[in-house]
Order: structure tokens, then sequence, then C-alpha cells
């Protein structure tokens, strides 16, 4: 069986270029309309984040120019244009690193951290497993059969949507204002694998169309593309998945933890008319909140429970919440 495939032609390989490489007369205004969008959807990824506002962010994602070099970064690699990868490997670089600067002047305006504690802009962005590999190398292959493929350029916005570039640098930027240097890395390397994705299957694309025989027979200069060219951009996503599957396997051990002791809790609480509001687990510390009136429950026995289940190596954090209503009547007023 073969796939159907349409090899790109002269035009088609003008198109991309034009449209990704900063070159020719209209450089400069290539560069500054890309300045110009990267800052504004900074900020407003920025501001979408610190008011946990998803459709601010989601509007920084379509505004956002850096799909372009990213992309351009895989054409530049498979028509072996030095030049041209050195430029948009720079853009990349000086771009992630702006969006990180006004991510973090947006945490010094929040003095009272209410940007970063509980946020789920925030949480949902600083610790990436596998999932979010697999979700990134599917939509850059989405972006660059867009990019291919004239004909399903109307994609991009979707494509500009589910894959997340300055919001996570916007994240990075907020949280080490705010010291927690652990949960920027995470965000970071959110971007990072965002990037080797499309990186790679932009690569892989390109080649599967031909670009390079089409570079070729339009004259251009078009050198060797070794193995350990190839292995290189395969590498990158190898790289960030070492991180990744550590983050998810963490993420498996505290759900598992969380499924194994909520009907324990449960059970505990309401053996003493108490009721568990929440319980979460973050790197193996077990943390129950439950409600009540007095008399208090007892978290020891919370604990020999737990020990009796198997968890005896979860640390256990309870934080019990007096509770209960009083009605306080009002004095009639007399009618006159």
């Amino acid at each position: 069986m073969h796939l159907p495939t349409r090899r790109i032609d002269a035009a088609d390989l003008d198109r991309m270029t034009g449209a990704l490489f900063f070159e020719g007369m209209k450089q400069r205004s290539k560069l500054s309309r890309f300045w110009i969008l990267l800052l504004l959807s900074g900020v407003i990824a920025s501001a979408g984040v610190v008011s946990d506002s998803t459709a601010t962010v989601i509007g920084a994602m379509i505004v956002a120019p850096l799909m372009t070099p990213i992309i351009g970064t895989a054409l530049a690699f498979v028509l072996t244009d030095r030049a041209m990868l050195r430029r948009s490997v720079l853009l990349i670089v000086l771009g992630a690193s702006a969006v990180i600067v006004i991510g973090f002047v947006f945490g010094l305006s929040d003095l009272l951290n209410t940007a970063v504690e509980g946020n789920p802009q925030v949480t949902g962005r600083v610790n990436p497993g596998l999932i979010d590999l697999v979700a990134a190398l599917a939509t850059g292959l989405v972006g660059a059969f867009a990019l291919v493929r004239s004909d399903v350029s109307d994609t991009l916005p979707g494509v500009a949507i589910a894959i997340s570039l300055v919001p996570p640098l916007a994240v990075c930027g907020l949280v080490l204002q705010d010291g927690q240097y652990a949960e920027a890395f995470g965000a970071l390397l959110l971007f990072a694998t965002n990037v080797s994705a499309i990186v790679a299957t932009g690569t892989l694309t390109l080649i599967f169309y031909g670009v390079r025989e089409q570079a070729a027979a339009s004259g251009r200069t078009v050198l060797n593309l070794t193995k350990k060219s190839l292995a290189t951009v395969l590498g990158m996503v190898v790289l960030v998945a070492v991180p990744l599957a550590a983050g998810t396997l963490k993420i498996v051990g505290d759900q598992r933890i969380r499924f194994a002791a909520t009907p324990i809790a449960v059970d505990w609480a309401e053996q003493q008319n108490w009721a568990v509001v929440e319980v979460e687990v973050d790197d193996g510390l077990l943390t129950v909140t439950a409600l009540g009136a007095p008399p208090q429950v007892e978290p020891a026995v919370l604990r020999d429970q737990l020990d009796n289940a198997g968890l005896q190596e979860v640390d256990l954090e309870v934080a019990l919440v007096l509770g209960g209503t009083k009605l306080i009547s009002g004095v009639p007023t007399s009618a006159e």
C-alpha cells in the first residue's frame, strides 16, 4: 500500500522559504513583525496566566510567531542551509529569553504572589510528562504538513492553539521571580519538548515530501545530510523524553498513592462524623484535609490504617478544620 503524496514543486519551495526564512529585501520588515508580535504575545500570555484567563492565554498562542523560526530550523536543516539554521536558532533562543523576562517582570508586579500559588495556568505547565511529548509530536506533524500543503494551511490557527510555546515561557519567568526553580525548569522543559518535537517531525515531513530533491533541481546547493545529523535531531527528542519519563513516573506514583489512600481516609473520618474535604499527594507526601465539629478526629488512627494498607513509606500530613454552623436570631422590632 502506498501513501498518497504530492511532491512539492519550485513554487512550493519558494513559498516555504519566503515564509520561514528571515532574508531578502523584506528581512527588516519580517524581523520587526516577528519581534512586535512576540513581545505582545509575551505580554498577553503573562497577563493571561496572572489573571488565570484561559481565553487570554489562547489569544497569546495565536499571536505568537515562534512557530516560524522553529519550523524554519527544520527547513534550514533539511536544506543544509547553515546560515539560516544559525539565524533561526538564534531567533528561538532570543525570543524565548525575551518572553521569560516579560514573565519575570509580571512576577515582580505581583507582590502577594497570588498569580503563582494555586494558579491552574501555572500548575498545568510546570509538570510536563510523556503525554505532552506525544501531543507535541502530533501537533508538529500537523504544522509541517500544513506548511507543505498550502491547501490545508487553514489548520494553522488550530496548530497555534494546540502547541504551547509562549505560555510556558511566561510561566517560567513568573515562577523564576518567585524563586521556584524546579517549577521554572519544568515550564522550560515543556517549551523545549514542543520545540524539539516540531523540529523533529518537521524535518521528517519535509524529507518525506522531497524538499531536498526539489531544492537541488531548482539549482540550490544542497549538501549531504548525514545519518549523524539526523540522529542529532532525533536525539533532541530522546533528550527531553528522559526527564519527561521521570515526571510521568512521579505523577503515576502520586496518583497510585492517592487512589489507595482516599477510601481509607474517608472511612477514618466518617467513623467520627467528620468529612474528608481533599486528598492530595505531592512527591510522596500525602495531605488529608478533614472538616468537622469537636471532638477532633485522631490522626494517629489514620496513620495506623495507612500502615496496615501497605503505605508505611508514605509521609502523612493531616489538616483538621473545625466546622459547624450556629444560628444567631435577630431581635424582632415591635410594631408601632
